[in-house]
C-alpha cells in the first residue's frame, strides 16, 4: 500500500548520534523491532510483548522485565476477553500514512479516565493523556504525557482544556468511544499526529490489578495530603462517601519516603496534583512511577511468564478497559514488538515539566513542545530528544 516517505525514514543505528541511548537512568522505555547490531546493544532480558500484553490488560504497564514465552496463540488467548471499540474515528492513520501496516512508525493514544459508579456516563474527563510513539526502526519507544489542562481547540466546541474533549465526545450517548474519538481528533488537530491504535482504562482498573499483585513499592518525593480520601474509624474512604456517615474524618497523608502500598493508597497518591510543587507535571511522574512499579511487581511475581496468572491479571483489569488496534489483531500488534526491552522505554513531557500559562490561565504548549510533536509526526523523535534533553521526564 502507498505510504508517505516522511513516515518511513531510515532509522538511526543504536550508536549513531541523535539516538537516545538504550539505557537511561530512571527512563526505561518502549520501543520496537527492526535491524540492529547486537554487538552495540545491551543484552535483552525483557521483550516488550509481555509488557504490551499487560498494557492491553492494564493499558500502561510497559516496563516489566521478563523473557518471552509462548506464541501468538498464547497471547491471543490471554487477551481474548479484552473489550474492543472504535476509539479513533477519523484520527486513525490513512492508507497514505501506512494504514494497518505496522512495518513503519507506530503511534498509540493512551487515555486514563476517573469514572466512578455514581457519576453520569457523559460526565467523565480523561485525566491521563499519553502518546506512545514507536519509530519505524522498532528499536525504541517513547511515552509523551500531555497535561490535562493544556489549552486546545476542540472541534465543534471551541477552545477549552484538552481533557474536556473526552467529556464533549462522551455526551449524548457517545460514551467512552465517542470521548476517545473526540480526544484523538483534538490531538490530531493540535499536533498533526494520526494514530494506529488507542486504549482507555478507568483508574479503578489499576486498583484491581494492584490488589491482584498484593502491593507495589512507591517512593513519595513530596509529602502531600489527599484531596480525595480520608480515614473513618481507620478505614480509607472517598471523602464524598465518608461525609455521608457524619463521623470524624482524618485526611489521608502520603508522607515522604519509599514503602509498599496497597491498591487504594498507590492509586490515591497517583491522583494527587494539588499540594505538589509542579502540580500536574509531578502527578504525571507519579503515575509513570506507579505504572513501572506495577509492571516490576508483575514480573517479579512470575505473572507475566505464567499464562494462567497472566489471564488472572488481565481479568482483574478487563472490566475497566477498552482497546482499539486499528483493525489489526491484538496478538499481531503485540507480536510485532516482541524484540523490545524495558531499556528501550523513554518517558517524555511537554514544556520541560514547567508551567507555561496562556492568557486564558490554561496550560499551553511552548515552541519546544510543538517541535517535539512535529518530530513524532515525521518520525524524527530520537534526533529531537538528543538535541533537547530537557524533554526527558526524570525524577528529582
Amino acid at each position: 500500500m502507498p505510504v508517505q516517505t516522511s513516515r518511513r525514514p531510515p532509522s538511526l543505528a543504536p550508536g549513531a548520534p541523535g539516538r537516545v541511548p538504550p539505557t537511561i537512568p530512571t527512563q526505561p522505555g518502549p520501543g520496537g523491532r527492526g535491524p540492529r547490531n547486537s554487538k552495540k546493544r545491551t543484552k535483552r532480558k525483557d521483550p516488550l510483548w509481555a509488557r504490551l500484553t499487560l498494557i492491553f490488560g492494564a493499558v500502561l504497564m510497559m516496563t516489566s522485565g521478563v523473557a518471552i514465552v509462548g506464541s501468538k496463540a498464547v497471547i491471543g488467548q490471554a487477551t481474548s476477553s479484552i473489550q474492543q471499540g472504535s476509539l479513533l474515528g477519523d484520527a486513525g492513520k490513512s492508507e497514505a500514512e501506512g494504514g494497518k501496516n505496522l512495518d513503519g512508525p507506530i503511534d498509540m493514544l493512551l487515555l486514563g479516565v476517573d469514572a466512578r459508579a455514581s457519576w453520569a456516563a457523559d460526565d467523565v474527563r480523561s485525566d491521563s493523556i499519553i502518546i506512545l510513539h514507536i519509530p519505524a526502526s522498532h528499536d525504541q519507544a517513547y511515552l509523551i504525557s500531555i497535561p490535562r489542562d493544556t489549552e486546545a481547540e476542540i472541534p465543534g466546541h471551541g477552545t477549552d482544556k484538552i481533557n474536556a474533549a473526552f467529556q464533549f465526545g462522551a455526551q449524548k450517548g457517545g460514551g467512552w468511544e465517542g470521548g476517545a474519538q473526540m480526544m484523538a481528533k483534538t490531538i490530531k488537530k493540535m499536533t498533526g499526529i494520526s494514530f494506529d491504535g488507542a486504549a482507555i482504562i478507568n483508574f479503578g482498573g489499576f486498583k484491581k490489578v494492584i490488589d491482584a499483585l498484593g502491593t507495589v513499592k512507591i517512593c513519595v518525593s513530596h509529602e502531600v495530603t489527599s484531596k480525595h480520601m480520608s480515614y473513618v474509624n481507620g478505614k480509607p474512604m472517598w471523602n464524598s462517601d465518608a461525609e455521608k456517615l457524619g463521623k470524624p474524618m482524618t485526611p489521608v497523608v502520603h508522607k515522604k519516603g519509599c514503602r509498599e502500598m496497597k491498591g487504594w493508597e498507590a492509586l490515591d497518591f497517583a491522583r494527587q496534583r494539588y499540594g505538589l510543587p509542579r502540580g500536574d507535571y509531578d502527578r504525571q511522574q507519579n503515575q509513570q512511577q506507579l505504572i513501572k512499579a506495577m509492571a516490576k511487581k508483575a514480573s517479579e511475581s512470575g505473572m507475566l511468564t505464567n499464562p494462567i496468572k497472566l489471564n488472572q491479571l488481565i481479568k482483574a483489569a478487563g472490566e475497566s478497559l477498552m482497546l482499539d488496534t486499528g483493525g489489526v489483531k491484538i496478538e499481531d500488534f503485540i507480536f510485532t514488538l516482541k524484540g523490545l526491552s524495558g531499556n528501550d522505554l523513554v518517558t517524555l513531557r511537554t514544556n520541560g515539566g514547567n508551567f507555561a500559562t496562556a492568557a486564558s490561565g490554561r496550560e499551553m504548549l511552548n515552541e519546544t513542545s510543538k517541535q517535539m510533536f512535529t518530530a513524532v509526526k515525521e518520525d524524527k523523535l530520537a534526533e529531537f530528544v538528543a538535541t533537547n534533553p530537557e524533554v526527558l521526564s526524570t525524577r528529582k
